[in-house]
Protein backbone atom coordinates (compact mmCIF):
# COMPACT_ATOMS: atom_id res chain seq x y z
CA UNK A 1 0.00 0.00 0.00
CA UNK A 2 1.17 3.52 -0.79
CA UNK A 3 2.38 5.29 2.35
CA UNK A 4 4.77 8.18 2.77
CA UNK A 5 5.60 10.10 5.96
CA UNK A 6 4.29 13.66 5.97
CA UNK A 7 7.78 14.88 6.89
CA UNK A 8 8.92 14.00 3.35
CA UNK A 9 6.90 16.96 2.07
CA UNK A 10 9.21 19.46 3.74
CA UNK A 11 12.33 17.40 3.08
CA UNK A 12 11.71 17.29 -0.66
CA UNK A 13 13.82 19.74 -2.65
CA UNK A 14 13.04 18.70 -6.21
CA UNK A 15 9.45 19.96 -6.46
CA UNK A 16 9.80 23.34 -4.69
CA UNK A 17 6.71 23.01 -2.51
CA UNK A 18 8.01 25.85 -0.29
CA UNK A 19 6.32 24.52 2.84
CA UNK A 20 6.79 25.98 6.31
CA UNK A 21 5.57 24.12 9.38
CA UNK A 22 3.26 26.26 11.54
CA UNK A 23 1.90 23.75 14.04
CA UNK A 24 1.43 20.04 14.74
CA UNK A 25 5.04 18.90 14.65
CA UNK A 26 3.97 15.57 16.14
CA UNK A 27 1.93 14.97 12.96
CA UNK A 28 5.04 14.82 10.77
CA UNK A 29 5.28 11.10 11.50
CA UNK A 30 1.82 10.45 10.06
CA UNK A 31 1.48 8.63 6.75
CA UNK A 32 -0.11 9.89 3.55
CA UNK A 33 -1.92 6.77 2.35
CA UNK A 34 -3.98 8.27 -0.49
CA UNK A 35 -1.84 10.10 -3.08
CA UNK A 36 -4.43 12.78 -3.88
CA UNK A 37 -5.20 16.11 -2.25
CA UNK A 38 -8.65 17.12 -1.01
CA UNK A 39 -10.34 20.49 -0.51
CA UNK A 40 -12.57 20.99 2.56
CA UNK A 41 -15.65 22.00 0.51
CA UNK A 42 -18.85 21.09 2.34
CA UNK A 43 -16.85 20.16 5.43
CA UNK A 44 -16.80 23.88 6.26
CA UNK A 45 -20.59 23.68 6.47
CA UNK A 46 -20.51 20.60 8.67
CA UNK A 47 -20.80 17.83 6.05
CA UNK A 48 -17.74 15.59 6.55
CA UNK A 49 -18.80 12.80 4.19
CA UNK A 50 -16.26 13.74 1.52
CA UNK A 51 -13.25 14.05 3.85
CA UNK A 52 -11.06 10.95 3.92
CA UNK A 53 -8.33 9.95 6.38
CA UNK A 54 -4.82 9.65 5.01
CA UNK A 55 -5.18 12.49 2.50
CA UNK A 56 -3.71 15.98 2.42
CA UNK A 57 -6.19 18.81 3.01
CA UNK A 58 -5.59 22.08 1.12
CA UNK A 59 -7.01 25.47 2.11
CA UNK A 60 -6.96 28.21 -0.53
CA UNK A 61 -8.32 31.75 -0.53
CA UNK A 62 -12.04 30.77 -0.62
CA UNK A 63 -11.74 28.37 2.31
CA UNK A 64 -9.76 30.81 4.47
CA UNK A 65 -12.18 33.64 3.73
CA UNK A 66 -15.12 31.39 4.61
CA UNK A 67 -13.54 30.52 7.96
CA UNK A 68 -12.88 34.20 8.67
CA UNK A 69 -16.53 35.06 7.95
CA UNK A 70 -17.83 32.61 10.56
CA UNK A 71 -18.56 33.60 14.13
CA UNK A 72 -15.87 32.62 16.64
CA UNK A 73 -17.98 29.84 18.12
CA UNK A 74 -18.98 28.44 14.72
CA UNK A 75 -15.35 28.64 13.51
CA UNK A 76 -14.12 26.60 16.48
CA UNK A 77 -16.86 24.01 15.93
CA UNK A 78 -16.05 23.61 12.21
CA UNK A 79 -12.30 23.33 12.86
CA UNK A 80 -12.87 20.80 15.63
CA UNK A 81 -15.03 18.72 13.28
CA UNK A 82 -12.55 18.28 10.41
CA UNK A 83 -9.47 18.01 12.65
CA UNK A 84 -11.27 15.18 14.41
CA UNK A 85 -10.81 13.09 11.27
CA UNK A 86 -7.42 11.41 10.89
CA UNK A 87 -6.32 13.52 7.92
CA UNK A 88 -2.63 13.36 6.99
CA UNK A 89 -1.94 17.08 7.07
CA UNK A 90 -3.23 20.56 6.23
CA UNK A 91 -1.66 23.02 3.79
CA UNK A 92 -2.69 26.68 3.64
CA UNK A 93 -1.72 28.22 0.29
CA UNK A 94 -1.02 31.73 -1.04
CA UNK A 95 0.52 32.85 2.26
CA UNK A 96 -2.87 33.33 3.89
CA UNK A 97 -3.06 34.28 7.54
CA UNK A 98 -3.77 31.23 9.68
CA UNK A 99 -6.20 31.82 12.54
CA UNK A 100 -4.98 30.82 16.03
CA UNK A 101 -7.90 28.35 16.53
CA UNK A 102 -6.70 26.33 13.52
CA UNK A 103 -3.13 26.23 14.84
CA UNK A 104 -4.33 25.17 18.29
CA UNK A 105 -6.63 22.48 16.92
CA UNK A 106 -3.82 21.01 14.80
CA UNK A 107 -1.51 20.92 17.83
CA UNK A 108 -4.12 19.06 19.86
CA UNK A 109 -4.96 16.62 17.06
CA UNK A 110 -1.30 16.05 16.05
CA UNK A 111 -1.96 17.20 12.50
CA UNK A 112 0.91 18.92 10.68
CA UNK A 113 -0.15 22.42 9.53
CA UNK A 114 1.87 23.95 6.69
CA UNK A 115 1.94 27.33 4.98
CA UNK A 116 3.11 27.93 1.41
CA UNK A 117 3.28 31.14 -0.63
CA UNK A 118 2.36 29.23 -3.81
CA UNK A 119 -0.95 29.66 -5.58
CA UNK A 120 -3.36 26.83 -4.83
CA UNK A 121 -3.28 25.51 -8.41
CA UNK A 122 0.53 25.66 -8.50
CA UNK A 123 0.88 23.81 -5.22
CA UNK A 124 -1.61 21.11 -6.28
CA UNK A 125 0.27 20.55 -9.55
CA UNK A 126 3.62 20.27 -7.79
CA UNK A 127 2.47 18.01 -4.98
CA UNK A 128 0.68 15.78 -7.50
CA UNK A 129 3.96 15.35 -9.39
CA UNK A 130 5.62 14.60 -6.06
CA UNK A 131 3.09 11.81 -5.41
CA UNK A 132 3.43 10.48 -8.96
CA UNK A 133 7.19 10.13 -8.63
CA UNK A 134 6.90 8.44 -5.25
CA UNK A 135 4.48 5.94 -6.78
CA UNK A 136 6.69 4.99 -9.71
CA UNK A 137 8.07 1.48 -10.00
CA UNK A 138 11.85 1.21 -9.72
CA UNK A 139 14.49 -1.46 -10.02
CA UNK A 140 18.25 -1.78 -9.98
CA UNK A 141 20.25 -3.93 -12.39
CA UNK A 142 23.80 -4.77 -13.41
CA UNK A 143 24.81 -3.20 -16.69
CA UNK A 144 25.96 -0.06 -18.47
CA UNK A 145 23.74 2.74 -19.78
CA UNK A 146 25.05 4.89 -22.63
CA UNK A 147 23.74 7.76 -24.72
CA UNK A 148 24.72 6.83 -28.28
CA UNK A 149 23.60 9.31 -30.97
CA UNK A 150 20.79 10.36 -28.62
CA UNK A 151 19.54 6.78 -28.15
CA UNK A 152 19.64 5.36 -24.64
CA UNK A 153 21.30 1.95 -24.93
CA UNK A 154 21.37 -0.41 -21.95
CA UNK A 155 24.25 -2.89 -22.27
CA UNK A 156 23.77 -6.08 -20.27
CA UNK A 157 25.58 -9.38 -20.01
CA UNK A 158 27.34 -11.56 -17.50
CA UNK A 159 30.19 -10.18 -15.44
CA UNK A 160 33.49 -9.96 -17.31
CA UNK A 161 31.97 -10.07 -20.80
CA UNK A 162 33.36 -6.61 -21.61
CA UNK A 163 30.50 -4.17 -20.95
CA UNK A 164 32.65 -1.49 -19.32
CA UNK A 165 35.43 -1.79 -21.93
CA UNK A 166 32.83 -1.39 -24.67
CA UNK A 167 31.41 1.67 -22.89
CA UNK A 168 34.89 3.16 -22.57
CA UNK A 169 35.44 2.74 -26.30
CA UNK A 170 32.09 4.46 -26.95
CA UNK A 171 33.14 7.37 -24.72
CA UNK A 172 36.38 7.71 -26.73
CA UNK A 173 34.21 7.99 -29.84
CA UNK A 174 32.29 10.93 -28.36
CA UNK A 175 29.29 9.22 -26.77
CA UNK A 176 28.11 9.79 -23.20
CA UNK A 177 28.10 7.63 -20.09
CA UNK A 178 25.01 7.57 -17.87
CA UNK A 179 25.78 4.69 -15.52
CA UNK A 180 28.29 1.87 -15.18
CA UNK A 181 27.88 -1.35 -13.19
CA UNK A 182 24.74 -0.23 -11.29
CA UNK A 183 21.82 1.19 -13.27
CA UNK A 184 18.81 2.52 -11.38
CA UNK A 185 15.68 2.26 -13.55
CA UNK A 186 12.53 4.28 -12.92
CA UNK A 187 9.24 3.76 -14.74
CA UNK A 188 7.23 6.81 -15.72
CA UNK A 189 3.62 6.42 -16.80
CA UNK A 190 2.57 4.97 -19.06
CA UNK A 191 5.52 3.03 -20.51
CA UNK A 192 8.78 4.95 -20.39
CA UNK A 193 11.90 3.92 -18.50
CA UNK A 194 14.63 6.26 -17.32
CA UNK A 195 18.04 5.14 -16.12
CA UNK A 196 20.38 6.88 -13.69
CA UNK A 197 23.60 5.98 -11.96
CA UNK A 198 24.17 5.24 -8.30
CA UNK A 199 25.04 8.37 -6.31
CA UNK A 200 28.08 6.66 -4.81
CA UNK A 201 29.74 5.57 -8.08
CA UNK A 202 28.21 8.13 -10.44
CA UNK A 203 30.51 9.02 -13.37
CA UNK A 204 32.98 6.30 -12.37
CA UNK A 205 33.90 3.12 -14.23
CA UNK A 206 35.77 -0.03 -13.27
CA UNK A 207 38.18 -1.25 -15.92
CA UNK A 208 39.81 -4.58 -15.11
CA UNK A 209 43.59 -4.16 -14.99
CA UNK A 210 43.28 -0.39 -14.66
CA UNK A 211 40.95 0.08 -11.69
CA UNK A 212 38.42 2.83 -10.99
CA UNK A 213 38.43 5.85 -13.31
CA UNK A 214 36.44 9.09 -13.16
CA UNK A 215 35.00 9.66 -16.62
CA UNK A 216 34.06 13.28 -15.90
CA UNK A 217 37.60 14.17 -14.77
CA UNK A 218 39.26 12.32 -17.64
CA UNK A 219 37.02 13.30 -20.57
CA UNK A 220 35.08 16.34 -19.35
CA UNK A 221 31.46 17.04 -18.55
CA UNK A 222 30.43 16.45 -22.18
CA UNK A 223 31.21 12.73 -21.73
CA UNK A 224 28.55 12.17 -19.07
CA UNK A 225 24.88 12.74 -18.37
CA UNK A 226 22.80 12.12 -15.26
CA UNK A 227 19.67 10.54 -16.74
CA UNK A 228 18.58 8.99 -20.02
CA UNK A 229 15.50 7.41 -21.52
CA UNK A 230 16.17 3.69 -22.12
CA UNK A 231 15.23 2.78 -25.69
CA UNK A 232 17.29 -0.29 -26.67
CA UNK A 233 18.79 -3.22 -24.74
CA UNK A 234 22.02 -4.77 -26.08
CA UNK A 235 22.89 -8.13 -24.57
CA UNK A 236 26.50 -9.26 -24.90
CA UNK A 237 26.97 -13.04 -24.86
CA UNK A 238 29.85 -15.41 -25.58
CA UNK A 239 29.96 -16.73 -29.13
CA UNK A 240 28.40 -20.18 -29.49
CA UNK A 241 29.19 -21.93 -32.76
CA UNK A 242 26.14 -24.18 -32.33
CA UNK A 243 23.68 -21.32 -31.74
CA UNK A 244 21.44 -19.85 -34.44
CA UNK A 245 21.95 -16.09 -34.71
CA UNK A 246 19.66 -13.61 -36.42
CA UNK A 247 20.96 -12.88 -39.92
CA UNK A 248 18.24 -10.58 -41.26
CA UNK A 249 16.78 -8.77 -38.24
CA UNK A 250 13.20 -9.28 -39.39
CA UNK A 251 11.79 -10.72 -36.18
CA UNK A 252 12.40 -8.24 -33.39
CA UNK A 253 13.11 -9.63 -29.94
CA UNK A 254 12.14 -7.80 -26.77
CA UNK A 255 13.46 -7.51 -23.24
CA UNK A 256 10.78 -6.85 -20.62
CA UNK A 257 11.82 -4.47 -17.85
CA UNK A 258 9.27 -3.29 -15.26
CA UNK A 259 6.54 -4.64 -17.57
CA UNK A 260 7.79 -2.46 -20.43
CA UNK A 261 8.95 -4.30 -23.60
CA UNK A 262 12.17 -2.89 -25.05
CA UNK A 263 13.86 -3.80 -28.35
CA UNK A 264 16.54 -6.42 -27.66
CA UNK A 265 19.71 -6.87 -29.70
CA UNK A 266 21.76 -9.96 -28.84
CA UNK A 267 25.40 -9.52 -29.82
CA UNK A 268 27.70 -12.58 -29.72
CA UNK A 269 31.20 -11.67 -28.54
CA UNK A 270 34.34 -13.28 -29.88
CA UNK A 271 37.88 -12.09 -30.76
CA UNK A 272 37.96 -9.90 -33.84
CA UNK A 273 34.40 -8.56 -33.58
CA UNK A 274 34.19 -4.80 -33.08
CA UNK A 275 31.34 -4.63 -30.57
CA UNK A 276 31.55 -0.85 -30.24
CA UNK A 277 30.90 -0.36 -33.95
CA UNK A 278 27.98 -2.81 -33.84
CA UNK A 279 26.39 -0.84 -30.97
CA UNK A 280 26.86 2.44 -32.86
CA UNK A 281 25.17 0.93 -35.92
CA UNK A 282 22.40 -0.42 -33.67
CA UNK A 283 21.77 3.12 -32.42
CA UNK A 284 21.69 4.51 -35.97
CA UNK A 285 19.38 1.68 -37.04
CA UNK A 286 17.03 2.46 -34.14
CA UNK A 287 16.88 6.09 -35.27
CA UNK A 288 15.85 4.85 -38.74
CA UNK A 289 13.18 2.59 -37.24
CA UNK A 290 11.77 5.54 -35.28
CA UNK A 291 11.42 7.30 -38.66
CA UNK A 292 9.61 4.31 -40.15
CA UNK A 293 12.52 2.71 -42.03
CA UNK A 294 13.08 -0.98 -41.23
CA UNK A 295 15.98 -2.26 -43.32
CA UNK A 296 15.37 -5.98 -42.69
CA UNK A 297 11.69 -5.84 -43.56
CA UNK A 298 12.31 -3.66 -46.63
CA UNK A 299 14.93 -6.18 -47.84
CA UNK A 300 12.44 -9.03 -47.28
CA UNK A 301 9.75 -7.18 -49.25
CA UNK A 302 12.14 -6.59 -52.16
CA UNK A 303 13.21 -10.23 -52.09
CA UNK A 304 9.62 -11.49 -52.08
CA UNK A 305 8.77 -9.10 -54.90
CA UNK A 306 11.74 -10.34 -56.94
CA UNK A 307 10.75 -13.97 -56.36
CA UNK A 308 7.17 -13.22 -57.34
CA UNK A 309 8.31 -11.50 -60.55
CA UNK A 310 10.56 -14.48 -61.33
CA UNK A 311 7.66 -16.93 -60.85
CA UNK A 312 5.40 -14.87 -63.11
CA UNK A 313 8.10 -14.63 -65.78
CA UNK A 314 8.63 -18.39 -65.73
CA UNK A 315 4.89 -19.02 -65.92
CA UNK A 316 4.69 -16.69 -68.94
CA UNK A 317 7.58 -18.52 -70.68
CA UNK A 318 6.01 -21.94 -70.05
CA UNK A 319 2.68 -20.71 -71.42
CA UNK A 320 4.42 -19.41 -74.55
CA UNK A 321 6.20 -22.77 -75.15
CA UNK A 322 2.93 -24.63 -74.89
Amino acid sequence: MFAIPVIQLIKDQAHHLQLRLLAGEAGLAKKITIPRIQKPGLALAGDLANLHPGRLLVFGNPEIKHLQALTAARRRAVIAAFTGIDIAGIVVTEGNRVAPPLRQACERAHIALFLTPLLTSTFINRVTRFFDERLTATTCLHGVLMDVYGIGILIIGKSGIGKSECALDLILRGHRLVADDIVNVTKRPPNTLYGTGSEIIKHHMEIRGLGIINVCDLFGVAAIRDRKLIEVVCELAEWDSKAEYDRLGIEEKTHVLLDVPLPLIQIPVRPGRNITTIIEVAARNQLLKLRGHHSGRQFQERLQHALQMDREERATQEATLE
